[in-house]
């Protein structure tokens, strides 16, 4: 009988062992893919918004709107995360990124410059002239299962 206390069991599959990703797997995994998740503060609370970006091997570059991601992920340390997972459980697979968020809509530089040139397309309608930058200093990655044939390992 149960008692709803127990832990249902499921058959051991060593294809579903988790594992860590290769550095080249995750950052072609941020390369192909175009929508992730930012994650920064905002008043002592863990703040997790969608964004369309691009990944140019060493950054995250996001375009947006004035609004709470202009206001608050810049000059602190920010998360972004990308992953899929088959509805049935079957496989999964998970990057993050670690690092410091600026706000480089205005910044000079010519390396700066170059990252507004990259192709970042927002899909909500609206202007999002203004680019965010997380500097990669961490980037991880976990897969478990048997990884559609686009996706690495």
């Amino acid at each position: 009988m149960n008692t709803g206390d127990e832990v249902p069991q499921s058959d051991h599959d060593p294809g579903h062992e988790l594992r860590e990703l290769s550095p080249e797997d995750c950052r072609l995994l941020l390369r192909t893919s175009r929508l992730g998740r930012l994650a920064f503060m905002v008043n002592d609370q863990v703040m997790i918004l969608p964004v369309n970006y691009v990944f140019d091997g060493a950054s995250i570059v996001v375009r947006t709107a004035p609004g709470l991601k202009l206001d608050e992920a810049p000059m602190r340390t920010a998360a972004f995360e990308i992953g899929e997972a088959d509805p049935e459980g079957s496989w999964g697979w998970s990057v993050v990124v670690q690092g410091p968020c600026f706000d480089v809509s205005d910044a000079i530089d010519e390396p700066t410059a170059r990252l507004r040139e990259l192709p970042v397309q927002p899909w909500p309608s609206g202007s999002r002239d203004h680019w965010l930058r997380v500097i990669a200093r961490t980037i991880t990655g976990r897969a478990f299962g048997a990884l559609p044939a686009q996706s690495p390992t």
